[in-house]
């Protein structure tokens, strides 16, 4: 398994020199105290634990996996341990509220701390992570008593969450499901029905796992307006905030996945399982929606940890692998062949490595000073405009992060060549444990989907224009810059033929609304390339800065432009073949009769 190294400096350029978190953190309501040194310690801190805590469980615990016997789960040789330290030294409880035993600090670096474990180690990381969703909804919908009794040990970690949504007739169509809500003369109901595919749904790392469930009351009306939200512990807790006895949630068994072993994917059965209503009844979904963009990125995380993780171990081993001479003559004439990074295709992964590695953590980074915002804005116009770009980009960056994590880790594999395909590298680990990051939190279609149907459409483009005018003014802002044309140029382009094709689509869809569907996939990944060129077109703006100021770290900056120049000749240019496909409309789709697919 590659050797894990935080990027430390990458993540402080973001953080310090191109998104000046520390004046958006002291613009933030109650957060003035935060300021650059307490966000490298924590950085630093974070990147020691997730080094030598985490990093070194991850093959172990793909190879031994879950174990699940008797309706119980228990997670891999070291897992429990490791949590136990998370617990102790308040990683769980960094981003909460004080007045629930948090620490108070912004969302953001949580999302920073949570990068360096995942990419570290995936499959733990899941456990802590989960309970964020539950956290939050708790923190948003729940009642004084609610909180009172389930958020301070979530908070602190001695508990973790989990959202059991998905049932094993319907994953995203949620209006189908059938999980009951019984109402009991005490104000609980009794909760009956099955959930699949419920990540860190049992295990034996917490005291008690505090369950987030959709289910329906008898009367409600069919569909999605008729979900409500149950708040379902593993086991009862008492009025004083002690455990009880076991509550009727039992695990029937845990998946065989493809990847991300360590995990316990688990089959819920609620057994008239006591549960409390959490916000209004049939507002489920509703509610839901507020954590729903936050998971949506953090699972957008997982695509930068892969291609993360692949260029480390890629760029280690092409370092070090001999193969062959340069075309050009031999570059170590000392060694009996040439290390394999002289030769332009193996340069060519792993700078498509390290392109998505980076651009994607920009647009991450950016999207997590966004939920900031709308959690902590001073006023309601930073808040509405935050949640705004959220809305609009956060599907692009889960859906487009994760196909091209995925890509990279492919890429890393390849480069290893046969040595990839074998296990004790980790180089198809990451592949394995990768490929759920395009199914969970919904498909890359359904992200798709919700872009150009939901974000684009219905809102007359509005989402888009307010994301391109952003991108509109910085590039009228260096139009004259003469050392950023090769970035400014191409980029302003884009960014008006974007506006051009999403109005040829929209017209489209008003003949035939299929078109939306034909177009979705392909205008979400030419919507990432174009986004993500914004964010190498700002990080090397803010590299030949450092430059031309006479900075002594001339490798790291001189690096960042020419990772913007290749990402710009040789990655944004894939906009064409799918603008291409795009526009060739949903006939090519549709026309085939469904027989006609036989064998």
């Amino acid at each position: 398994m590659p050797q894990y190294k935080a990027p430390i400096r990458d993540m402080q350029f973001l953080l310090h020199e191109v998104f000046n978190v520390e004046g958006h953190y002291q613009a933030l309501r109650g957060n003035d105290e935060v300021n650059r040194e307490l966000i490298d310690a924590i950085i630093e801190e974070g990147a020691r634990f997730s080094e030598n805590e985490l990093a070194p469980l991850c093959r172990s615990g793909d190879e031994e996996g879950c174990h699940f016997e008797n309706g119980v789960v228990t997670t891999p040789k070291g897992f429990k341990e490791a949590y136990k330290k998370y617990v102790e030294n308040g990683w769980g409880a960094m981003t909460a509220h004080r007045e629930q035993g948090g620490q108070g600090l912004p969302a953001s670096m949580g999302t920073v701390v949570s990068e360096m474990n995942g990419t570290a180690n995936w499959s733990w990381a899941m456990y802590p992570g989960l309970s964020h969703g539950a956290i939050r909804t708790i923190e948003a919908h729940g009642t004084p008593e609610q909180k009172e009794l389930f958020l301070t040990k979530l908070i602190s970690g001695e508990w973790t969450g989990t959202m059991c949504l998905t049932e094993p007739h319907c994953g995203t169509d949620l209006g189908i499901l059938r999980t009951k809500a019984e109402p009991n003369a005490d104000g609980s109901y009794n909760i009956t029905g099955t959930k699949i595919f419920i990540s860190a749904g049992d295990h034996d790392m917490a005291d008690n796992i505090v369950h987030i469930v959709l289910a329906r009351l008898p009367d409600a009306p069919k569909g999605t307006k008729g979900i409500s939200l149950f708040i379902v512990p593993k086991n009862h807790v008492n009025a004083d905030g002690s455990i009880g006895d076991r509550n009727g949630v039992v695990c029937g068994s845990i998946e065989h996945k493809m990847g991300i072993k360590a995990s316990a994917t688990c089959v819920l059965n609620f057994e008239g399982a006591r549960g409390f209503l959490i916000g209004p009844p049939n507002r489920g979904l509703n509610c839901m929606f507020t954590f729903m963009n936050t998971a949506r990125v953090g699972t957008a995380v997982q695509g930068i940890a892969a291609a993360e993780l692949s260029f480390q171990g890629a760029l280690t081993y092409a370092k070090d692998r001999l193969a062959m001479r340069s075309l050009s003559g031999p570059k170590f004439p000392e060694k009996e062949a040439d290390p394999i990074i002289v030769h332009p295709d193996v340069r060519r992964m792993l700078l498509t490595q390290k392109a998505f590695a980076e651009g994607g953590r920009a647009l991450i980074y950016f999207l997590a000073q966004q939920i900031d915002l709308v959690e902590e804005g001073a006023d309601e116009t930073s808040r509405q405009a935050a949640d705004d770009l959220m809305a609009f980009l956060t599907p692009i960056a889960k859906a487009f992060c994760t196909e091209t994590g995925l890509e990279s880790a492919n890429h890393g594999v390849q480069v290893y060549g046969g040595h990839g395909f074998i296990r004790e590298w980790g180089m198809e680990q990451i592949v394995r444990d990768t490929r759920i990051a395009t199914l969970y939190e919904g498909t890359t279609g359904v992200q798709a989907i919700d872009l150009l149907g939901r974000k684009v459409m219905l809102t007359q483009g509005r989402l888009l224009k307010n994301f391109s005018k952003i991108v509109h003014k910085f590039c009228v802002e260096n139009e004259a810059d003469a050392a950023l044309k090769e970035f400014i140029e191409p980029l302003a382009a884009m960014n008006k033929e974007w506006g051009d094709t999403t109005t040829q689509v929209g017209m489209r869809a008003v003949a035939n609304q299929e078109e939306v569907g034909g177009a979705a996939v392909d205008y979400l990944m030419y919507s990432g390339y174009i986004t993500l060129a914004y964010f190498w077109a700002l990080q090397a703006k803010v590299a030949q800065q450092k430059l031309a100021e006479g900075s002594t770290e001339i490798g790291f900056y001189t690096a960042k432009v020419q990772t913007a120049r290749f990402y710009f000749q040789r990655l944004l240019p894939r906009t064409r073949s799918h603008l291409a496909a795009l526009q060739s409309g949903v006939a090519n789709l549709l026309d085939m009769d469904v027989d006609n697919f036989a064998f």
